[in-house]
C-alpha cells in the first residue's frame, strides 16, 4: 500500500476496516486526504461487483484509480469474487499477487491480467 502511494503519487485515499493501516499512511504521508472523492486508490479487504459498480456510479473512482484487495485466495468465495471483478469491462488490468489483488481503472490501455509471486 505504501509503496503504492509513493510510486502513483496518489493524494486521495480510501481505507476500509484498517485503522492500524490509516494511522500509517497519515504518519508516512501526512499531506494524502483520507475518504476524499474521487478516491485514487481504495484499500479494502472485500470488494464484489455489486460494490465495485456501486462506487463506480457514485462517481467514487476516475480513470487511473486503483483498487487494492487483501485476501483475494483467502477461501472460495472470495476467489470467485475476484475473478468475477477481473472480466468486468472497466477494469483495464488487475494483478494477482496472491495474497492481495490490485484492480486499476485506465479506459486508455487494452485489458491486461497479470500474476505476481510475492
Amino acid at each position: 500500500m505504501l509503496n503504492s502511494l509513493s510510486f502513483f503519487n496518489y493524494k486521495n485515499v480510501e481505507i476500509e476496516n484498517s485503522e492500524e493501516i490509516e494511522k500509517l499512511v497519515k504518519t508516512t504521508f501526512p499531506d494524502i486526504s483520507v475518504d476524499t472523492v474521487p478516491i485514487d486508490i481504495l484499500y479494502t479487504d472485500a470488494m464484489d461487483v455489486s460494490k465495485f459498480v456501486e462506487l463506480l456510479s457514485k462517481g467514487k473512482f476516475h480513470n487511473d484509480s486503483m483498487v487494492l484487495i487483501c485476501g483475494i485466495h483467502q477461501d472460495r468465495e472470495k476467489q470467485n469474487e475476484w475473478e468475477n471483478l477481473v472480466v468486468l469491462p472497466h477494469i483495464t488490468v488487475s494483478i494477482d499477487m496472491f495474497h492481495c489483488g490490485a484492480i486499476f481503472i485506465r479506459q486508455e490501455q487494452e485489458k491486461e491480467h497479470f500474476t505476481i509471486r510475492i
